[in-house]
């Protein structure tokens, strides 16, 4: 069963490198009846692409490290352990952001994309939605530092194995929500991901 919502009223309450609304809505009840009109402030920031690159002949992964200013209360540092991401320009689809990312921040060309997962990352507060890839790559050669400068952009290209990889989200090394998902769910597919190698 679907139930209805209703939205009274939509303001922008900032908008520069990021863009803050706030919604007044009301929606139907599980129990029955509609709620009271409630007020919801929302950081509005679409979808993201993020891809894990992944080397199944070498059994290795790409990670990238880079500074994050919304990691600068981490007792660990704001350094994070991540995947390749990024936002749809307008015109471009989710493979093209991948493969874009990859080499802007990675170095690296994949070879086929595999699909993980689509994710709202944060729903409570956030329109922000991932749609999260596996990007079969290979590895040789891969490292060093990437990034865009003109987006400041400061990255460190890491290639470990798979199993070390695993054992940093064992670990709580690794803290970035689609850099987990997508290892773990590489843990569960890498053997049929080698098999079609």
């Amino acid at each position: 069963m679907k139930y209805r919502w209703k939205l009274e009223r939509h303001l922008t309450l900032f908008e520069k490198y990021f863009k803050l609304d706030e919604y007044h809505i009301s929606h139907e009840l599980f129990g029955g009846g509609s709620s009271p009109l409630i007020t919801r402030e929302i950081f509005e920031r679409g979808v993201v692409v993020a891809v894990l690159p992944y080397d199944p002949r070498r059994g290795k992964v790409v990670l990238i490290e880079q500074f994050r200013a919304g990691a600068i209360e981490d007792s660990e540092g704001p350094w994070l352990l991540e995947c390749v991401a990024g936002v749809i320009e307008e015109g471009e689809s989710e493979a093209d952001v991948a493969m874009r990312e990859c080499v802007e921040e990675a170095g690296c060309t994949i070879d086929r994309l595999e699909t993980i997962s689509r994710y709202y990352v944060s729903p409570g507060g956030t329109s922000e939605h991932c749609s999260l890839f596996c990007g079969i790559v290979d590895s040789e050669g891969l490292g060093g530092i990437h990034g865009l400068p003109q987006e400041h952009e400061d990255i460190r290209v890491l290639v470990v194995d798979s199993a070390q990889a695993y054992t940093w989200v064992r670990e709580g090394r690794i803290r970035s929500s689609a850099t987990i998902i997508a290892l773990q769910w590489l843990e569960l597919n890498e053997t049929k991901l080698c098999a079609h190698e």
